[in-house]
C-alpha cells in the first residue's frame, strides 16, 4: 500500500499555489443562490468549476435544471472498477459587507489563512477533494470518481431531485462521499453519520386593513404581533426549548449512550462552543446535554417576527398584520409533513385566523458508523490528521443527501474539513491551508481504500 503514496507529500506541497489560486478565483465569484439577480455569477461559477474538473482529467459538463445548473464530472479508469461519487456545493450564503473585516467577495490570504465568503462552505473543501482525486487519477488508482457540484444547496436544493432523476444512468455509483460538514474541534477529526431534517413555515395574521392609532383603537383593536407572540409561547418554552405541542416527540429516535459518548469524544466543550459561535449564554452548560440538543433532538425555532412600526422611537399604532417565520429541526423517524400538520393544527386550534404555510421540508438522515465505508473514512482521517475521528451527527440539513440516498441507493460517508472557528454562514468566513492540505491527503487515502473494497 505504501507505494501508492509515494510523492503524495510532495504533490501537496507543490499544489499549494494552485489550490490558493483556484480558491481565490472561485471565491471572488459571488455565487449567491438566494439572490435571483446573481444568475450570471452562478453561470460564471459553473463554468469555472467545469474548467477546474477538466484540468485534472475529468470529463465534465454543465447540466441544466429548471433552476441553477449542476456541474458533473467523471474520471474514468475502468468499467470493472468501483465508482465513488464526490458531492459538494459551490453556491454560498449572502454576505453583509458592513459586518466583515474585509470585502466578503475579495479573496485574502495571510500565513495560510484564507478569508472570503465560500472559503469553508464549501469551495475550499470541494477543491481539497478534487485535488485528492487528481492525485489518485495521476497515480492510476483503480477507481472511477464522479463529481457532483451543486449550485442550489443554500436554498434547499429545489432542483437537485430533477438533476438526479434525469441523469440516473451516468450517476450509477458504489458509494457517495460528502465533505460539506464541520468538526467539533480542531484537536479531533469528526465524521458525521446523521443530519437533522427540517420543516420551515410562515404564520401570518391580519386583523385589519391598515395600521390604526392606539389612542383611538387601543384596547378594542386586536394586535396581531401580540397574538403571534402568545401563540409562540403556547408552542414552546423559550427558556428550555421544550416543545409543548402534543405528539411532537412521539416519533423521535433518541441517541443511545454510546452515541452520546462518541459525540463527547469529538473534543467538544461548552466554552469552545460559545466562543466559536459568539454566544454569551446557553440554555444549559452540561456538554452532553448541549450535544444532544444540537445533534440528536428536534427543535422549534422562531427566526423572525415582522409587523408594526420598525423605525426610530415609538410610533403609537396598532398594526394590522404580522408574520412569524418558524422552523423545526427534525431527527430520525420524524416526518416533516407530519410535523408541519401537528404545528398547523395546533396553531389553528388556538387561533383560527392565523394562516400557516409550509415553505420547505427535508427528511432527516441517519447512516451507519460501522462497516467498510465508515472504517475507510476513519482510516483516511487518521492517515491525514493523526487521529481517528469521533462519529457525530450534524445539527443542520443537506437536502441533496436525502435525495441521493433515495435515488442512488449507495452508502453515504461524510468527510468534512470545516472547523467551528471558520465562520460557517457567518461574517469573516475563512479556511486554512492546514485543513486543505490534510484534506487532500485524506481524500487520496480514502480513494485508495475504496478501490480495494471493490464494488
Amino acid at each position: 500500500m505504501a507505494e501508492n503514496y509515494k510523492g503524495l507529500d510532495s504533490f501537496i506541497r507543490t499544489s499549494r499555489e494552485d489550490f490558493e489560486n483556484k480558491l481565490g478565483q472561485l471565491v471572488e465569484i459571488p455565487t449567491i443562490s438566494m439572490e435571483p439577480d446573481r444568475k450570471e455569477d452562478i453561470r460564471r461559477g459553473a463554468e469555472l468549476a467545469h474548467q477546474y474538473l477538466e484540468s485534472i482529467g475529468a470529463r465534465a459538463e454543465i447540466v441544466e435544471t429548471p433552476g441553477n445548473p449542476v456541474v458533473f464530472g467523471r474520471i474514468e479508469k475502468g468499467a470493472s472498477y468501483p465508482t465513488v461519487t464526490v458531492y459538494n456545493h459551490i453556491d454560498v450564503q449572502p454576505a453583509n459587507a458592513e459586518e466583515w473585516h474585509k470585502a466578503p467577495f475579495t479573496f485574502f490570504k495571510e500565513n495560510g489563512r484564507y478569508e472570503g465568503r465560500g472559503t469553508t462552505d464549501d469551495k475550499g473543501p470541494a477543491l481539497a477533494a478534487m485535488m485528492g482525486a487528481q492525485f489518485a487519477a495521476a497515480n492510476d488508482f483503480p477507481i472511477n470518481i464522479n463529481f457532483i457540484w451543486e449550485l442550489e444547496e443554500e436554498i434547499g436544493s429545489p432542483n437537485f431531485e430533477h438533476f438526479i432523476k434525469n441523469n440516473l444512468g451516468k450517476l450509477k455509483t458504489d458509494s457517495v462521499v460528502v465533505s460539506d460538514t464541520i468538526w467539533i474541534s480542531r484537536d479531533r477529526p469528526a465524521t458525521p453519520y446523521g443530519l437533522r431534517g427540517m420543516a420551515a413555515m410562515t404564520w401570518a395574521l391580519e386583523t385589519g386593513a391598515k395600521d390604526v392609532h392606539s389612542g383611538l383603537t387601543g384596547g378594542a383593536a386586536r394586535n396581531p404581533v401580540g397574538e403571534l407572540c402568545k401563540l409562540i409561547s403556547e408552542c414552546y418554552d423559550a427558556t428550555t426549548g421544550r416543545v409543548k405541542i402534543k405528539g411532537f416527540y412521539d416519533d423521535v429516535r433518541y441517541a443511545t449512550k454510546a452515541e452520546v459518548q462518541s459525540f463527547l469524544d469529538s473534543g467538544f466543550t461548552t466554552a469552545k462552543f460559545k466562543k466559536a459561535h459568539e454566544l454569551k449564554k446557553l440554555r444549559f452548560e452540561d456538554a452532553a446535554r448541549v450535544l444532544k440538543a444540537v445533534m440528536a433532538e428536534p427543535t422549534f425555532e422562531v427566526h423572525g417576527i415582522a409587523g408594526g412600526y420598525q423605525g426610530p422611537g415609538v410610533k403609537t399604532i396598532v398594526p394590522y398584520r404580522a408574520e412569524a417565520k418558524v422552523s423545526c429541526r427534525l431527527v430520525p423517524d420524524q416526518s416533516p409533513q407530519k410535523t408541519f400538520k401537528l404545528v398547523r393544527d395546533f396553531v389553528r386550534s388556538k387561533n383560527a385566523d392565523v394562516k400557516v404555510e409550509l415553505h420547505g421540508a427535508l427528511e432527516p438522515y441517519v447512516g451507519e458508523f460501522s462497516g467498510p465505508f465508515a472504517d475507510a473514512a476513519s482510516e483516511a482521517m487518521k492517515f491525514a490528521f493523526g487521529r481517528k475521528p469521533a462519529f457525530t451527527r450534524e445539527g443542520g440539513s443537506i437536502g441533496a443527501v436525502v435525495t441521493m440516498k433515495k435515488y442512488l441507493k449507495a452508502p453515504i460517508t461524510f468527510l468534512g474539513l470545516s472547523l467551528p472557528e471558520h465562520g460557517y454562514h457567518a461574517k469573516n468566513e475563512n479556511f486554512d491551508w492546514g485543513q486543505a492540505a490534510g484534506g487532500i491527503k485524506m481524500f487520496a487515502r480514502y480513494f485508495d481504500t475504496l478501490s480495494r473494497i471493490g464494488r
